[in-house]
């Protein structure tokens, strides 16, 4: 699918309006929904195929924070044929307990996909992990950056930040 016919896609799909209030707590008058588009088989396989373009020679794994960031990081994977591993908002209390799922290595060169990037916030804290255990982060790439933030927190923190399109590249301009 053509980068516009996707931008399109997504907008169609996942852009709601109304009052709404965001994981940052920051209130707002319009909501992209990821689910909405993440659970669209068309668009969930051409974002893989985008964020795939963004997999070094250097990469040897893929990283999304649950739970929106799962469906991209698969599709990514997928697309790139790297593995991934799923970081955990909370440590599970069952099972092995780990705060990830997959193998994840101090050795790692990882390259994180990302929803919707507003303040940046939770990537920070799954980024801040990786690198926390020893594994270099190599970007951070979000499919829908708001423009309220994220882009400058994510660099100040150090980490390199891209997305794929912009609020401004869907047509939003609240």
């Amino acid at each position: 699918m053509e980068r516009i016919q996707l931008a399109k896609r997504v907008r169609e799909a996942a852009y709601l309006e109304g009052e709404f209030t965001l994981r940052s707590g920051r209130k707002s008058n319009y909501y992209l929904d990821k689910y909405l588009f993440e659970t669209q088989p068309d668009i969930l396989k051409a974002l893989g195929e985008m964020f795939a373009k963004y997999v070094a020679d250097s990469t040897t794994l893929i990283a999304g924070a649950e739970l929106g960031g799962v469906a991209l990081a698969a599709a990514t994977s997928m697309a790139s044929g790297k593995p991934f591993v799923i970081i955990r908002n909370t440590k599970k209390d069952y099972g092995t307990g780990k705060p990830y799922e997959g193998k994840l290595s101090d050795g790692d060169s990882v390259l994180i996909v990302e929803d919707i990037a507003t303040t940046g916030g939770q990537v920070l804290e799954a980024a801040k992990f990786i690198t926390g255990i020893g594994a270099k982060v190599e970007r951070i790439v979000a499919v829908i950056d708001r423009q309220e933030g994220a882009g400058e927190n994510i660099e100040k923190a150090g980490f390199a930040f891209e997305s794929l399109y912009t609020k401004a590249d869907l047509g939003i301009k609240t």
